[in-house]
């Protein structure tokens, strides 16, 4: 196996630069941007380090290779290429799964089968045996087949990331844990001591944000499928947990408050913080939007809700009316509010100073951005 290995990290549309600055803070080799996705290059701490400290990717792929597949006898050519046995030891477990968009070969079942039959070909060369009883670690095997490009992966992660491992229950409406983080990150959160959420739901951003602020890896508190490879040793996820909790700055004063109408949702923040580990820096309470009153010289984040989720849609801009009244956003105590409605402004009754596509989930959001 070469020293140097192709990583490929999938995220949500729209954060990709955000991503990659990660990637360049943690000393990812040759990353580059392109659409819902950033590749960069390490070896394999550079695994381990990705998935611990990456808070907006949604998973740590290893690129095995790419190549044009418009028949199945090329796709399973451009698999016998690839260096699988760096990788999948003689018993260990080799799954296929993936997807195909805009090809020739679009049978999912078939291009599975394909590929797993060209995996074990591959695999019996190199391990001299006909059957593998797959009975050691999981190494998912997943292809992408895009315009007829095929390209192979390998995911060391197993959950995906946004599996942090503190939020086992959600309010109806939750926010993805790396779309939280991607905004936080937007806000630049870091450069403050206070953060206000006044409808925060399970309080994933509350959470998220005191994560950003005192440099709190993501990943510390769950496991990744390649924990379990025997080709990485134990010690490189040992050094690079060491090396992450080093980078926590515990004596930040920086809080975390969060509000919400429903009692259910301020217990279950106060609940999901605590499995997070920083309870103490967030502080919840049970409080009407109307009743909100933000302090100078803090950020404000949040998701209000909309018709299509919890209420209709008249409750939600009469909402977004009322937030307007409160907040007042400028340099000193900037807002970024996350929602659907493509006249948040309107009904807001200020224009963002910047404006940002995202997903959240598969609904087209933008992110309102007050900051001047």
């Amino acid at each position: 196996m070469t020293e140097k290995i192709k990583f490929a990290a999938p995220c949500i549309f729209g954060l990709e630069s955000t991503l990659g600055f990660e990637l360049k803070r943690m000393g990812a080799e040759n990353v580059s941007v392109t659409d819902g996705r950033v590749t960069f290059e390490g070896g394999f701490d550079t695994l381990a380090r990705a998935n611990l400290r990456l808070s907006t990717a949604e998973r740590v792929l290893i690129e095995l290779g790419s190549f044009k597949a418009e028949s199945f006898a090329e796709l399973f050519d451009g698999v016998m290429t690839l260096p699988l046995e760096s990788f999948i030891g003689r018993l260990d477990a080799f799954p296929v799964k993936g997807h195909s968009i805009d090809s020739k070969l679009h049978s999912i079942p078939d291009c599975q089968s394909i590929i797993k039959k060209a995996a074990v070909d591959r695999l019996k060369k190199t391990y001299h045996i006909e059957h593998f009883e797959e009975t050691g670690a999981v190494h998912q095997i997943t292809f992408n087949i895009f315009k007829d490009i095929a390209t192979i992966y390998l995911d060391t992660s197993g959950a995906g990331l946004h599996k942090r491992g503190y939020r086992k229950n959600s309010n109806a409406a939750p926010i993805k844990e790396t779309l939280a983080a991607g905004i936080i990150d937007l806000a630049k959160v870091r450069l403050f001591d206070k953060m206000y959420d006044p409808m925060c739901g399970s309080g994933t951003f509350l959470i998220e944000s005191v994560y950003k602020a005192l440099g709190v890896a993501p990943g510390l508190r769950r496991s990744f499928a390649a924990e379990k490879w025997e080709q990485l040793s134990p010690s490189v996820w040992q050094e690079e947990r060491a090396a992450a909790m080093e980078l926590i700055d515990k004596t930040k004063p920086f809080k975390a408050y969060g509000f919400d109408i429903d009692t259910l949702a301020v217990d279950l923040t106060i609940d999901n913080a605590k499995k997070a580990g920083v309870g103490s820096k967030i502080l919840v309470s049970e409080q009407d939007i109307k009743d909100f009153k933000p302090q100078r010289g803090a950020v404000t984040v949040c998701n209000p809700p909309y018709g299509e989720r919890l209420l209709d849609l008249r409750q939600a801009e009469e909402l977004y009316k009322v937030l307007g009244d409160k907040l007042s956003p400028d340099k000193d105590s900037p807002c970024y509010i996350i929602t659907p409605h493509e006249e948040f402004e309107k009904f807001f009754g200020k224009k963002a100073d910047k404006k940002r596509k995202l997903y959240n989930g598969m609904i087209k959001c933008n992110l309102y951005m007050y900051f001047k």
